[in-house]
Formats: C-alpha cells, sequence, structure tokens
C-alpha cells in the first residue's frame, strides 16, 4: 500500500508529471499492489482494488490518461482471486508495453510532417511531441526548435535540456513571446492530456494561445496524443474537468502577505477548439479532430452503457 500511496503523491505533486507517464506509473502502481494484495475472497480483492484504483484517479482530474489507464489495467473477470490478480498484472504489462510501443509510432508518423529544415514551437513536456521531433532528427533532417517557458512549474526548461541533450538547436522563450515568435515557426506540435469527442484539445495552460497565433499565422498546428487519452466520457456529454492548482506555484507566501486582497487563480490546462488544429499525430495514424469519435469506439473499444 506504502508504493501505492507513494506513487498517488508524485502525481499529486507532479513529482511524475506528463500524462503518458502518469499513466504509466499508475499502471505500475496497480500492478506492484495487486501483486502482493492479501485478499481471502473475491469481494475484498474487488473493493481493495477499487479503492486504490480511486486513490489514483483522484490525483489529477484533468489528464485523462489517468482513469484510462486505471481501467484497462484494473479489469478482470474472474472470480478467482489469484486468476483476478493474475488478470491485472497482465493487463498492466500489456498496457506498459502499448503506452512504449505507441510513443515509438506517434514518432515515426509524425517526422513525416516535418520538414528539412523546419523551425519547430513546442509547449511544455510532452513525450510525445519530443518523439515526432527527435525522430525527424534522428532522419537527418535539419531542424531546430522554439520551445516556450511554460510557467508557472516551467516545464518548458525539461524539453530544452531533452533536445539540447540530443542534440537538437533549441531557444526557449517566455510564454508571451509566443504570438511575436510564430512569424519564425513552420510547425507548432504539442501534446495532450485530453482529448474530447469532438476533437477539442485539452493540453498545458497556454497551448490555446499557440494554437490561435498559429492559425492567425496559417502555421500548421499538430498535436501528437496516445490513443489512451482521448476520453470516452465526452460521448455522454461530460465536460473534462480543468484542475486548478495552488497558488503557491505562481507567487512565494512574502509576496502573497503583502498583497492580502490580491485574488490568484492557477488553471493547469485549458481547451483548444478543434478548428485551431490541423492534424492528431495518434500510435494508429494522423486522423484530423473530426475524427476523435472513431478513436475512442474503435480503439479503446468502450461501450456507451460502460461509462454510465
Amino acid at each position: 500500500m506504502k508504493q501505492l500511496q507513494d506513487t498517488a503523491e508524485k502525481i499529486s505533486s507532479m513529482e511524475i508529471r506528463g500524462a503518458g507517464r502518469i499513466a504509466t506509473a499508475a499502471a505500475v502502481a496497480l500492478r506492484d499492489y495487486a501483486g502482493s494484495l492479501e485478499a481471502g475472497s473475491i469481494e475484498d480483492f474487488s473493493r481493495l482494488i477499487e479503492n486504490a484504483a480511486k486513490l489514483l484517479v483522484d490525483t489529477r482530474p484533468t489528464a485523462v490518461s489517468l482513469p484510462n489507464a486505471v481501467r484497462l489495467t484494473s479489469r478482470y473477470t474472474s472470480a478467482d482471486v489469484e486468476e483476478a490478480r493474475e488478470e491485472i498484472i497482465n493487463n498492466a504489462d500489456r498496457f506498459i508495453k502499448q503506452a512504449d510501443d505507441a510513443l515509438q509510432k506517434i514518432g515515426e508518423i509524425g517526422a513525416r510532417r516535418i520538414r528539412d529544415g523546419d523551425v519547430i514551437m513546442t509547449h511544455c513536456n510532452s513525450n510525445a511531441a519530443l518523439s515526432v521531433i527527435t525522430t525527424a532528427f534522428d532522419q537527418g533532417k535539419d531542424i531546430s526548435v522554439i520551445a516556450t517557458e511554460t510557467r508557472p512549474r516551467r516545464q518548458g526548461l525539461l524539453t530544452s535540456k531533452h533536445l539540447l541533450d540530443y542534440g537538437i538547436p533549441t531557444t526557449l522563450i517566455v510564454d508571451s513571446a509566443a504570438r511575436y515568435c510564430m512569424k519564425e515557426v513552420d510547425t507548432v506540435i504539442v501534446g495532450a492530456d485530453a482529448i474530447a469527442v469532438n476533437g477539442a484539445l485539452v493540453n498545458k495552460i497556454g497551448t490555446s494561445q499557440l494554437a490561435l497565433a498559429a492559425h492567425e499565422a496559417r502555421t500548421n498546428f499538430l498535436t501528437a496524443a496516445e490513443t489512451y487519452k482521448f476520453s470516452p466520457n465526452t460521448i455522454l456529454g461530460e465536460f473534462i474537468e480543468i484542475e486548478e492548482r495552488s497558488i503557491d506555484e505562481v507567487l512565494d507566501e512574502e509576496t502573497l502577505a503583502g498583497l492580502p486582497k490580491l485574488n490568484v487563480r492557477n488553471p493547469a490546462f485549458d481547451i483548444t477548439p478543434p478548428e485551431y488544429i490541423d492534424l492528431i499525430i495518434t500510435d494508429v495514424g494522423a486522423v484530423p479532430p473530426g475524427m476523435a469519435y472513431t478513436i475512442i469506439k474503435e480503439h479503446l473499444g468502450w461501450e456507451v452503457g460502460e461509462m454510465v
């Protein structure tokens, strides 16, 4: 149980960050918890697994990859405890492998949209977007990257370090310089925390501003997303909850003490309308936003009745 709680805390505190990394960490935590769980009956086993799943899912309300990973991992059909345990372990191992394979496929598919000499702008720290960029570089394409700082957690520094270590020329800009620098950009590539049934993108706060600037400049805007980042519940009309995080991430206590009447908000994500997205690069192909429903039905394989 301690390892499960540690993983939940690391996800909540953003020590583990990024939708893909969160999903994989949750699958590993559930697998290990199920493997060590002592339960005398299938009813006890089911109750403990459900509690563990809820603990993980409640840590980050916006990243749809998290509940999708938990649901795919925690499914079982057997009424025998040992067989149910084995099903969860196998589900987790399958999900982890598929997640790794998905990144490679996204890189190969997305790299075809990158041309030699392109300047790419990216936002936050997305493994899927990075896979596209590094795959294009591995193909010998002469590319460079403009990375936004991504306040307040400054994930752009992680992206910049990754790209520089890879040998890719990278420039870091403050978030508010995105529109100014867009005239130098050939393609914008970002990741995804969730994609709704209408193709709308939920991603790190500031993404929609990049999309708007790219649209204005007639610059291609791509998002890279594994299929497990699509949100089945949006078929039922549910909204994706936008997480608001602590104001301590924005201002320190001393500054806040000097401004006692100041209201501060720290939304972690925003929503980019589908009309500003040229393509969604997934592990099953590059698709327009209008195909989000097909991805959910055919590749997540969940019926509407399962989601009620």
